[in-house]
């Protein structure tokens, strides 16, 4: 992760909730008042999120120390204690929301991708997330993906091309969009296109393009356009793509399944910070 955009991120967080200060630990408690505590797991997840917690409370107080005993990636059981923490009461209590919310989110994503992946694990297909992130949180949604086994598709607009349905309507055709994009982008930037067709996707094949998506095609279609491509061009499958039908699409023999459902509608992993 970029540490400066991280820094930047916690930053804003920690002023969005704590504002002008922790009005309620800073009554009750004195700054040199101490104590420590654990990190619970509430419910069976993969960790994810360890170097943003610890961040969180670094930049709010740097007398703060965690101690992890699991690393990103890491199977975490239903009531397992997978990090212990110490230091200033009332910096502990100030940072407590927004550094569990981070965790609690990034756990949740690694979580959820390990299923898809685990769903997969008998087939080529690699399982990769889309832009449907939290705006703000890219970074650390993507980084989640990747602690649960999973892979990034492009990080933003500017990564590689992907000509997608408005683009090849408004262009005339798909025909027509590549060979702009051809005219106009450099050799070593892939391009990929998204077709919901198969006459699309025997376009895509005619422009000679690097990645095909099938978006929102029957399974069977799907299993068809596969045949057709080839190994011509890497396939990606795309759209309604949930734990029950995965596995069946690893199947057909595409490269990359996508699926916003790892970041736009995940739940947050139930861990509790508890004080000793």
């Amino acid at each position: 992760m970029n540490r400066i955009a991280l820094e930047v991120l916690i930053s804003q967080a920690l002023q969005e909730d704590i504002g002008f200060g922790d009005i309620t630990s800073e009554a009750i408690f004195t700054d040199d008042h101490e104590s420590k505590g654990y990190l619970l797991a509430k419910q069976d997840m993969i960790l994810a999120g360890r170097e943003v917690f610890t961040h969180v409370f670094r930049m709010l107080d740097e007398r703060i120390g965690v101690e992890w005993h699991r690393q990103d990636g890491d199977a975490v059981q239903k009531g397992d204690i997978f990090a212990h923490f110490y230091g200033p009461t009332r910096s502990l209590l100030s940072g407590e929301r927004v550094a569990l919310n981070f965790l609690q989110r990034m756990t949740g994503i690694a979580t959820e991708t390990r299923k898809y992946v685990a769903a997969c694990a008998h087939s080529g297909a690699v399982i990769v997330d889309t832009r449907k992130t939290t705006p703000g949180l890219r970074m650390l949604e993507k980084y989640a993906v990747t602690a649960g086994g999973g892979s990034n598709h492009r990080y933003g607009l500017d990564t590689m091309v992907m000509i997608k349905d408005n683009h090849s309507k408004a262009a005339g055709g798909i025909v027509p969009a590549v060979q702009s994009v051809r005219s106009r982008v450099s050799p070593f930037i892939k391009i990929e296109v998204e077709t919901e067709s198969l006459a699309e996707v025997r376009e895509a094949l005619a422009s000679g393009v690097d990645v095909i998506m099938l978006d929102n095609m029957p399974l069977d279609v799907v299993e068809e356009a596969v045949r057709l491509i080839n190994h011509r061009a890497l396939v990606e499958v795309s759209g309604n793509v949930t734990l029950e039908t995965v596995a069946k699409l690893a199947a057909t023999g595409v490269d990359i399944i996508s699926s916003g459902a790892l970041t736009h509608s995940v739940a947050a992993a139930d861990i509790s910070m508890k004080m000793e």
